[in-house]
């Protein structure tokens, strides 16, 4: 009926378009020019629309004690690491990897994705030495966040890493030693040294207010992000009492809030106690891991950390457990770092790596999916009693053709039969403790086969 209504009107501004053209008068063309104005708009308007699609209108996650709150209803997260988005996103060819990817976990409920938003020196780097930037690496990153947003999922971002892979904390403090400014070789200089702690905090300005050349929008104001990580797995083993670390926390942590109120900010820590924690011999794995220079209570009570991060891996932890011994081990770790949110923090944590090496004497398939189930049903249990136990994110998901990005924890979930419908499984029934499963169609259509 609308159709039909369009037609015959567009057929009545031709014909009285051709009589006023017909005239010698000014306004019959005026007249004649605005109904041929009318005409294309009723012909081909809705055209213009559907060529272009709506933003998703989206809000900032937030915190209130415990709990994560997105549009004043309580958010439980489960979703995963891909950290090589960015570096698939510089060239045009690999970009359909990461729009793949995103689909594909938008397509198993999945709500965050944990990736790298740095690459300091070396092959593709966004910061190509202090304070300078690559701008076609910087749009790489604008696109990662753009189509995330379009696919409904929001980004953990890590702002440098620990480790010397795409630069990390050993490349500032090359760069400071090359300008003759650096105060000593070691590593842990990133956490001490002033010149450096000049270098990151100007990174991190960089990036929080970089302008989106895709959306027009500021990182620090796009809720596409649901929050910044400090660091991947941040260490510093050269003062073992902690004191060094905690004193950069405090200034990194209060120097990014100071930039961006409206992002949730955590640290990256893996998890460890430290040497004067009293869960120091009875969680942790072994003795090393309480003279690393971190600790998980202490460094997560800073007022400007809004949740608390912890790794699972007990491969790299253990090297004479059975499966049976680390899965019973990894149950105590979890429940360890959920007690301490619950009672003593007081904030969300999140499980922000979790895998299992295929590299495993005694490894078998079958073996993922129980691991991945008692990290999982343990976040699920804490959910449904409003406890801290905010989510997980595994390490890590892949697509085809990215073997020379794996490692021995990575997999292309939908090659994975059992893990991809236990990812589901995990979305719908934390989906249905946020009362979200009739709100969102593409929920109630991906969980109602699971009733």
């Amino acid at each position: 009926m609308k159709r039909d209504l369009r037609s015959h009107l567009s057929l009545r501004f031709l014909t009285i378009y051709r009589k006023m053209v017909a005239g010698n008068g000014l306004l019959y063309p005026i007249l004649g020019f605005a109904s041929c104005v009318a005409f294309v708009y009723m012909s081909f308007g809705d055209l213009k629309l559907s060529s272009f699609p709506k933003e998703p209108r989206l809000s900032f996650v937030e915190r209130n004690g415990t709990q994560f709150f997105l549009d004043g209803k309580p958010l439980y997260v489960n979703g995963w690491n891909s950290y090589w988005l960015m570096a698939h996103s510089v060239n045009e060819n690999s970009r359909p990897r990461v729009s793949a990817m995103l689909q594909a976990g938008a397509k198993m409920g999945l709500t965050v994705c944990r990736t790298w938003a740095f690459n300091d020196g070396g092959y593709d780097a966004l910061q190509i030495s202090p304070g300078q930037f690559d701008e076609g690496v910087f749009q790489a990153l604008d696109y990662v966040i753009a189509e995330a947003r379009q696919h409904g999922i929001r980004l953990l971002l890590s702002l440098v890493n620990n480790l010397q892979a795409y630069g990390g904390k050993t490349q500032y403090v090359k760069w400071a030693w090359q300008e003759g400014v650096g105060l000593s070789s070691s590593n842990d200089s990133f956490f001490f040294d002033p010149s450096i702690r000049k270098y990151f905090k100007n990174y991190v300005l960089t990036v929080l207010t970089r302008k989106n050349t895709i959306t027009g929008i500021e990182y620090r104001n796009d809720p596409t992000i649901f929050a910044w990580e400090l660091m991947n797995e941040p260490r510093c083993m050269s003062d073992p009492s902690g004191d060094t670390f905690q004193d950069w926390l405090e200034e990194m942590t209060a120097f990014t809030k100071s930039i961006d109120k409206n992002h949730l900010l955590t640290i990256g820590l893996e998890g460890f106690y430290g040497p004067k924690s009293p869960k120091k011999s009875i969680v942790n794995p072994e003795e090393w891991a309480s003279i690393l220079g971190s600790d998980f209570v202490r460094n997560s009570n800073i007022t400007n950390v809004d949740f608390t991060s912890v790794h699972i891996y007990p491969d790299h932890w253990f090297h004479d457990l059975g499966f049976e011994e680390k899965r019973n081990y990894v149950s105590k770790w979890v429940r360890s770092h959920i007690e301490d949110c619950d009672k003593e923090l007081k904030k969300p944590v999140m499980f922000t790596e979790y895998g299992l090496s295929n590299q495993n004497n005694d490894f078998q398939p079958s073996q993922r999916e129980q691991f991945y189930r008692t990290i999982l049903d343990i976040i699920y249990k804490s959910a449904k009693k409003k406890g801290s136990g905010a989510g997980a994110l595994v390490w890590q998901f892949f697509v085809e053709g990215m073997e020379e990005y794996n490692d021995d924890f990575g997999l292309v979930p939908w090659e994975s039969p059992s893990i991809y419908k236990l990812k589901v499984e995990q979305s719908c029934r934390l989906a249905r403790i946020q009362g979200l499963i009739q709100e969102k169609g593409n929920l109630k259509k991906l969980c109602s086969k699971r009733e």
